[in-house]
Formats: C-alpha cells, structure tokens, sequence
C-alpha cells in the first residue's frame, strides 16, 4: 500500500512538473469561463423564464460554468497518453515494476489539481462579476474536494476514451462529441424541473449533475442543493472508482 501511495505521487509529480514548465494550457483554458460568464450569463441574466428561486441568474449558473471548466479541461486530458504512448513512455512505464493503479491515480491527482487552478479562475471572475460567493471554511472545503474528485472522474474518463480509440484523431473527435451533451444534459445553465421527462433520466445518471449540485449549494449565498452534499459525494467517488477500474485495466492495451 505504501508503495502505491509513492508511485501514486510520483507519477502526480511528474503531471505536475510538465504543467509548470509550460503553463499556456491554462491560461488558454481560462478564456472560456471569462466569456460564458461575462457574455452569456449577462444576456441570460435578462430572461426571466428560468427559475433560479432567489437567485440572480449569473449566480446561479456560477456553479454550472466552474463544473463546465473542469469538464472541458479534465475531458481532453487522454490526449497527453497517446502523445506518451507515441513518444515510447507508456512502454517505459509498463516495464517498471509500479503498480498499473497507481499510474492513473496519480494522473487523476494531477487532473485534480489542474481543476482547483481552474476554480480559482472561475472564483476571480465571480468576485469581478459581484456574484456573492460564500465564503465560511465548511462550503471553501466542500467546493474544492468537489473541484478536485470532478477533475479526476473526467480526466480517468478521458484516458478510459484513450485508451480505447488509441489514436489522437479520433480522441478529439469523441471528446468533441461527448462534452457538450454531458454540459447540456446537466443542470449547470438550468434547473432539471425544465427538462423533458426522458432528458431528466439522461441528467440524473450523469455525474455532472451531482458535481454542479455540490457546488451550487456550497458555492452561492441562497445556493440550494436537490440531493444532499453525501449523495453527491458517494455517486461521483463511485464513478471516479469505476473509472479507475476501467482505465487500470485499458490502460497496459494502448501499448499495442
């Protein structure tokens, strides 16, 4: 256990190192917010058919754009495993003695960190936007261990896609197709009750949906959860885990 728990940060290390020494994927990554929030929140902000409760518009969604901005940075991560795999390392790593495990936990942890700096993004737009955050240690903790866990589900199901397409064509095209109707398909611009019947089943088994719900209710003042905070937490670290088994399993097969 203890060996897994080093290689774990050993290969999180690495992840970590290669983002530091070139940091432009961020800054690139953080355009996106700025515009949904500052554009489309302020248009939506003057329709009056959405029900947000108490809640300003460009509130409401603040939560739904920072799990958004997680989404669309973790998605395309499995893109970095087949320039690895490309490169040779992915052969290089399988021949060492770790643990297959532990090789993408530690990329999940690096995912994971990559989406608190995502959030601190998000966070500044919202104090710039006068959005009334909250502020007290509880609901701070409960939005970054729900940044984090969300980061590493999309990112393992990133390199679960990776390591099933194996090439770099096909994975932009999948992680185009399927990150939009995961957004769409959740209740980060708007509130399930607006949904048909069969787009609310569709919402209600996308993890997604539990993510936004955690940070809608700890991220806002007057935020409201649908599920309670250990719902969503024990259905996303049921997806991170079955993830998890899927990639340690996939991932020895994208060195053929």
């Amino acid at each position: 256990m203890f060996d897994f728990i080093l290689e774990t940060f050993a290969v999180a290390d690495a992840e970590v190192r290669k983002l530091i020494r070139d940091p432009t994927e961020l800054l690139s990554r953080a355009v996106q917010p700025v515009l949904w929030m500052a554009i489309f929140g302020q248009v939506f902000s003057q329709v009056r058919g959405i029900p947000t409760g108490n809640l300003r518009y460009l509130d409401y969604m603040a939560p739904g754009i920072l799990a958004q901005s997680i989404l669309f940075s973790a998605i395309f991560y499995g893109i970095a495993i087949i320039w690895e795999r490309d490169l040779g390392i992915v052969h290089k790593l399988l021949v060492t003695p770790a643990h297959r495990g532990s090789l993408i936990m530690g990329k999940a942890l690096a995912a994971g960190l990559r989406g608190l700096v995502q959030a601190l993004v998000v966070y500044l737009i919202a104090i710039a936007l006068h959005v009334e955050i909250r502020w007290q240690l509880l609901p701070v903790l409960t939005v970054t261990a729900g940044v984090f866990i969300g980061s590493c589900i999309f990112s393992t199901f990133s390199l679960v896609i990776a390591c099933i397409v194996k090439t770099r064509e096909r994975f932009m095209g999948i992680g185009q197709v399927l990150t939009m109707p995961l957004f769409f398909a959740s209740n980060a611009i708007y509130p399930l009750e607006l949904m048909p019947g069969w787009l609310k089943i569709v919402a209600v088994c996308n993890p997604l949906t539990y993510l936004v719900d955690a940070l809608r209710g700890a991220m806002i003042v007057g935020g409201q959860s649908i599920y309670a905070v250990s719902t969503s937490f024990a259905v996303m670290l049921f997806v991170f885990a079955l993830l998890l088994f899927l990639a340690t399993r996939l991932y020895p097969g994208l060195a053929h």
